[in-house]
């Protein structure tokens, strides 16, 4: 059983909205962050009750903590503190714990970098998505390429090497040199962490509605096609691990010594803690595991006390939208494969059977051969992992296997 949780805080507030984005996030004025940030403490501090309603493990010491939205460096330095103030009753920090910041460039003031440096904040995720400004703008983002730079320069001279980029492909206007141009940018920064994603537009989106419609407010017409954003993220593979920026997982690459501690333990499924709209849980129950999510509806969420948190998570009031899933043992089998093959290194198969036993394994090899004979899997007598081919179709492997594996 693992003695330490990785801590997710939900900061759903932006200063703009990306046009691609519909998650729970939006523009809110300066008391609806108050409300927020009182009700967020309020539900940390409800944390270890409300999970042990329904027999879930919440361990006291965190070794991770990772702020994520939204934009959460929006919030001021004496609402991280006390933030923190509340984290600190509930958990205990260790002293090497690795604590992220998500952050838009040119939006943290220089009092709450300080306040969270004085709470042991040691990294930041940078929302890049380019170093074209023509392209940023077309988004909705409100950085360029030199407020980037001046960023970097500023939180390295605040004493944080921990730096990561997200760069996006297949945003309104990129081409492929383009492209190029943004990931040898960001080789040429020095930072020891990139994210790269492909564009994925969510529907209701402003940007996913236009599409649909056929519209030109927003830059529809502008948007690569897929195949072009998947032979980009191709190639951004290959370049990064040439400048020694290793893939380790299908959109995250890092220097040696640099992978970000937190997002890992989402694909090697230990434990973690969200709190915050929308926030995402797992902890481990007995042999089993459980998993539960916060409301995502911003309005719910703030009107909520923590006794109704704690009484919705094991009493199954069908009036929030918390629903608790028991991950049983054939759940657990599936998570280890399709999470474990997000990660270069793949699975490692005695391990599996160790865990799960030889029978599970062996039912599921006729779709591990066939996944393998399509050159989509390596698969060894004791590991296993997606080929480059694999990771460019990793949905379409994993739905191969689960429907395998329920059949």
């Amino acid at each position: 059983m693992a003695e330490s949780v990785g801590i997710y805080i939900s900061v759903p507030f932006c200063k703009a909205k990306c046009t691609f984005c519909n998650f729970a996030s939006g523009v809110f004025g300066a008391e609806r962050m108050e409300r927020y940030v009182d009700r967020l403490c309020g539900e940390i501090r409800g944390a270890r009750a409300g999970v042990e309603g329904f027999g879930a493990v919440l361990p006291r010491e965190a070794d991770t903590i990772y702020f994520g939205g939204g934009t959460p460096s929006l919030l001021a330095g004496r609402q991280f503190q006390l933030i923190f103030q509340a984290l600190r009753g509930e958990f205990e920090v260790a002293s090497d714990a690795e604590i992220t910041l998500e952050c838009a460039p040119g939006q943290l003031a220089s009092e709450t970098l300080e306040e969270l440096q004085r709470q042991g904040m040691n990294r930041i995720s940078f929302g890049v998505q380019s170093f074209v400004d023509r392209e940023t703008a077309a988004v909705g983002r409100l950085h360029t390429e030199s407020e980037c730079e001046a960023e970097f320069a500023r939180v390295r001279a605040a004493g944080i090497e921990e730096i990561s980029i997200d760069l996006i492909a297949g945003l309104p206007h990129q081409t492929e040199v383009s492209w190029k141009y943004s990931v040898e940018r960001a080789i040429a920064s020095g930072v020891p962490h990139i994210s790269v994603y492909m564009l994925e537009v969510d529907d209701e989106s402003r940007l996913g509605r236009e599409m649909l419609e056929q519209g030109s407010r927003y830059s529809a017409s502008a948007v690569p096609n897929e195949d072009e954003s998947a032979e980009w993220y191709r190639q951004s593979c290959a370049v990064l691990e040439n400048a020694g920026v290793d893939q380790y997982e299908i959109s995250n690459f890092a220097r040696p010594g640099h992978r970000s501690r937190h997002n890992l333990k989402y694909w090697q499924r230990a434990p973690y803690r969200g709190f915050g709209l929308d926030a995402h849980s797992m902890l481990f129950a007995g042999a089993e595991a459980v998993r539960f999510a916060n409301t995502s509806d911003l309005e719910e969420y703030l009107g909520k006390t923590e006794k109704d948190t704690r009484f919705r998570m094991f009493e199954g009031n069908g009036e929030t939208s918390a629903e608790v899933d028991v991950i049983g043992r054939d759940e657990a089998f599936e998570e280890s494969l399709f999470l474990g093959l997000r990660l270069n290194e793949g699975v490692n198969l005695n391990r599996l059977r160790g865990e799960f036993g030889d029978a599970m394994l062996q039912g599921a090899m006729p779709a591990l051969l066939e996944v393998r004979d399509a050159g989509l899997l390596e698969l060894n007598t004791d590991s296993m992992r997606l080929t480059a081919n694999g990771r460019m179709v990793s949905n379409e492997v994993f739905s191969r296997l689960l429907v395998a594996s329920a059949a």
